[in-house]
């Protein structure tokens, strides 16, 4: 009896992973996005900074350079409960915009964009829409030109493609930096080409400004861009990826720094799927919309890991006792013309993405340590699991200094 109510989960979690292998296979291709507008839409550009002293002055320097006419965007640096140098060094570069917030008891990104977006609204001057950084980003020159389109064509959430600026300080920024390329190439893409929704990734992110003034910006959790995203959604809103339109994020050098950041994430996915996931799935379920089933599994994702941990870890303890395993696993039973194929792709869909991306070949040699950062989020999703109400935001420093025109030339 319990080997065949285990048998029926891992059924269920197996639909849900091939319906993910399934939806891979639409990104192996992608149309280049045109740019046929001219440049009409003005920008706010919102930094978000906390104690970001060495590495702000290159993000203004690189938007400064933005490849768009310079008085259709301004630049706000939210230096948010900052302790050291950040607002001086804003204040050095004429015409960006320092704007200081002190509040300790409500710290994170969330509440600094909240706060920051009811100081916007009482600017002098009104833009067409808001675009929202990391003060430890570089941006390619041309991404405001890939926004005015995407606006001009009607889209109100625009998501850019997250790259990476570091990928060879360590292996553990090799390891996130994959995990990105994995994600936009076989999660986003797909997404964009079937016509779902796409998801917001806390950077690179573009709003119509009379969206935000409508639904109002609540998003304070610990993953704010994925708790916007959902707001979206629920309201019949998708954000759209834009693959050209890159931006460069910083990844943690350090083991430890990346354990904590990917724990902040998971206790925050975790507080989402606990409020948004159910709701959003019997709203996808009386509507017949497959965008909100989407993203309702897309949520889901942090249950789907954990308990697959379990599912995972209870077979090989059980092939590991004396005598004949008690449970049976479905790749077991299933026809090998079906069990090998799909776990073959499962491991291969990594350098597969990588393949896709044109990443330096140089990178493929990090592939041999990125099981066990693959293998570190199941200890990880763990703990948050039981910290999930865990608010604490945790800042990720960043002291590596690096222009757009070294990331560009080292891509080149």
């Amino acid at each position: 009896m319990l080997n065949n109510i285990f048998l029926v989960v891992q059924v269920f979690f197996f639909l849900i992973g091939a319906y993910q292998v399934i939806l891979s296979f639409f990104g192996w291709y992608r149309k280049r996005e045109r740019i046929t507008h001219k440049p009409t839409k003005s920008f706010a550009l919102l930094v978000a900074a906390h104690n970001e002293q060495a590495v702000v002055g290159a993000l203004i320097e690189n938007l400064l350079k933005m490849d768009y006419p310079r008085e259709l965007f301004d630049i706000f640096v939210i230096c948010d409960n900052c302790t050291d140098g950040t607002a001086d060094i804003v204040r050095q570069y004429p015409g960006v915009h320092a704007c200081e917030r002190s509040n300790p008891n409500q710290r994170g990104k969330g509440f600094a964009i909240e706060w920051m977006l009811k100081v916007l609204w009482k600017h002098p001057r009104q833009y067409d829409s808001i675009v929202m950084f990391d003060a430890d980003n570089l941006v390619a020159t041309n991404f405001l030109q890939y926004m005015n389109e995407d606006l001009c064509n009607g889209h109100r959430v625009i998501q850019g493609y997250l790259d990476t600026k570091n990928p060879n300080d360590s292996w553990v920024s090799a390891a996130n930096g994959i995990n990105y390329w994995f994600c936009n190439r076989l999660w986003q893409m797909p997404r964009y080409n079937l016509g779902l929704s796409n998801f917001l990734g806390g950077t690179g992110m573009c709003f119509e400004t009379k969206l935000l003034k409508e639904m109002g910006w609540g998003a304070t959790s610990l993953v704010e861009d994925l708790e916007f995203t959902i707001r979206c959604i629920q309201r019949n809103i998708y954000p759209k990826f834009n693959y050209d339109a890159r931006v460069f994020d910083e990844k943690p050098i350090t083991f430890k720094a990346s354990s904590r950041q990917r724990l902040r994430w998971m206790q925050g996915h975790f507080d989402i799927t606990r409020r948004y996931m159910l709701p959003l799935l019997w709203q996808g379920i009386k509507e017949r919309s497959l965008v909100k089933t989407d993203a309702a599994l897309y949520v889901f994702n942090a249950y789907n890991f954990l308990l697959g941990f379990f599912i995972t870890a209870t077979l090989w303890f059980d092939l590991m006792l004396p005598g004949k395993p008690y449970f049976d696993s479905i790749y077991s039973i299933a026809p090998a013309w079906l069990a090998i194929p799909i776990s073959l792709y499962i491991y291969l869909q990594v350098p597969l993405a990588m393949m896709l991306e044109k990443v330096n070949w140089r990178v493929y040699i990090k592939l041999i340590m990125f099981p066990v950062f693959f293998f570190t989020w199941w200890p990880i999703t763990f703990w948050a699991f039981f910290t999930q109400n865990n608010k604490t935001w945790s800042h990720t420093q960043h002291t590596r200094v690096i222009r757009l025109e070294e990331v560009q030339g080292k891509q080149m």
